[in-house]
């Protein structure tokens, strides 16, 4: 959800590039310098031409077998600014697809069969979802409810056997057998992040939204009830294939700094070994429309905010990937494209827009064996893509934990790290004062991501 207004502008400090990265139709050259220690490597971003792939931003996505379960989100794109244009019904996504990249093969089916409360939360937006083992366990989410004659934030857990759904899509077959749902008021929660840490779930930021979207307040007809979480919510769920329910659940509050949404939260190893996440950036401050620079690591222990640095190149949801390498116990996590405050032009110079425009930048956040963290413009997408995308890790690069993929352990001749699936497109940076008709699309474009030694 988009509001914009002016802020001073702010600056990134030059600094060398760890990667770097070339994509298809890019016009502006990058070059890598290698500090000491350290190995060059170039992400390849190409396209990849599967027939039949659906068009769909925001959504929710389970793995089997190779195979991708693509849940809700939305058809269109980027929202309207006017509220009778904004999250209407029908562009909420109403299928269920499954997708089998190696085999070049699409499948899809009605959400039919199963209750209106489950059907109205998987074709929602923004939901936060995590997958442990076979079940795909989906939070909150927003959008149209017909049951309750309004917009709506989902006050509901709602658990998906994947396997056992692709085969039912592929099939076609009940899917209501293979989904679980239960209510509870504590999950209404759209635009936060969903991760799990040892056996207990963080649900971290958010929002619950109940109305028509309206740029111009809370009061202005048709009106809206805005509430941030501020919080981290940790909980553990209790799932025995049967039952479902929330247990052992605590919230860690804190106005001054979980009051963002919309936002990627990455899974992390942190210099000394220990596991956790990082909520990047995400929006708005207080005072301002615009977004937050900082930002939170999560650990077991409780939540932090990073000293001395600010993201700025990669606000909103977008497509991503955390590598890991043990050997100079770096953590770093890529950004393709999406929304930023910052970008950098043609010539090479940092330019603000507090507008928050689509960009295409390939970026990268680094954080060193000391903690410290330092921001890269490492490429260029070959569009305005990335925004509200997901990266799909390739199954056969090895992970350090959980997401989180081994740098140290690729292959000297490049390896595929994985697909961006979908998202948002737009035809400007600038699109949201546009009520024109032709500004933004959801993507049914796919891009492979192959890391390889700069040398090749």
């Amino acid at each position: 959800m988009r509001k914009n207004v002016k802020k001073q502008a702010q600056y990134l400090a030059a600094a060398t590039l760890l990667l770097s990265a070339c994509a298809t139709q890019s016009t502006t050259p990058i070059v890598p310098v290698t500090p000491p220690g350290t190995t060059t490597m170039t992400a390849v971003v190409e396209e990849v031409t599967v027939a039949n792939l659906p068009a769909v931003q925001s959504y929710v996505l389970g793995e089997a077998n190779g195979k991708w379960l693509v849940i809700g989100g939305r058809k269109d794109g980027l929202h309207k600014r006017r509220p009778f244009e904004a999250f209407v019904a029908a562009g909420n996504n109403t299928s269920l697809y499954v997708i089998d990249v190696a085999a070049a093969q699409v499948w899809s089916a009605p959400l039919a069969g199963v209750s209106p409360a489950i059907a109205e939360q998987l074709q929602s937006t923004n939901m936060e979802s995590h997958q442990r083992g076979d079940t795909l366990y989906v939070i909150g989410g927003y959008g149209y409810s017909a049951t309750a004659g309004d917009h709506i934030t989902h006050a509901a857990l709602t658990a998906i056997k994947v396997p056992a759904m692709i085969d039912a899509v592929i099939g076609n077959a009940a899917i209501a057998p293979h989904i679980r749902q239960v209510t509870d008021e504590r999950l209404a929660v759209t635009g936060g992040y969903l991760g799990e840490l040892d056996g207990t779930f963080y649900l971290a930021g958010g929002q619950r939204f109940t109305g028509r979207y309206n740029p111009m307040g809370p009061n202005h007809g048709p009106g809206f009830v805005q509430e941030y979480t501020n919080e981290i919510r940790r909980f553990k769920i209790n799932d025995d294939g049967a039952a479902l329910a929330i247990a052992e659940y605590t919230a860690w509050h804190d106005d001054a700094n979980l009051h963002r949404r919309d936002y990627n939260m990455v899974p992390q190893i942190f210099a000394d070994g220990s596991r956790g996440f990082t909520m990047f950036t995400g929006v708005f401050q207080y005072d301002r429309d615009v977004p937050w620079l900082n930002t939170v690591d999560i650990r077991a222990t409780g939540h932090t905010v990073v000293p001395g640095f600010q993201q700025l190149l990669s606000q909103y949801h977008n497509a991503h990937v955390p590598l890991y390498d043990p050997q100079q116990k770096a953590m770093h996590t890529l950004f393709f494209g999406g929304m930023a405050q910052f970008y950098y032009d043609a010539a090479g110079a940092l330019k603000e827009d507090t507008a928050v425009p689509f960009v295409r930048t390939i970026s990268m956040v680094t954080r060193a064996a000391d903690g410290s963290l330092k921001e890269y413009a490492i490429g260029q997408m070959p569009a305005l893509l990335g925004a509200s995308a997901e990266f799909i890790a390739n199954p056969a690069v090895p992970t350090a934990a959980d997401g989180v993929l081994r740098l140290d352990a690729l292959p000297a001749t490049g390896v595929a790290l994985g697909y961006i699936l979908g998202g948002i497109e737009s035809t400007a940076p600038n699109v949201f004062f546009n009520d024109g008709v032709a500004t933004s699309a959801a993507s049914a474009r796919l891009f492979r991501v192959t890391l390889m030694p700069a040398s090749k």
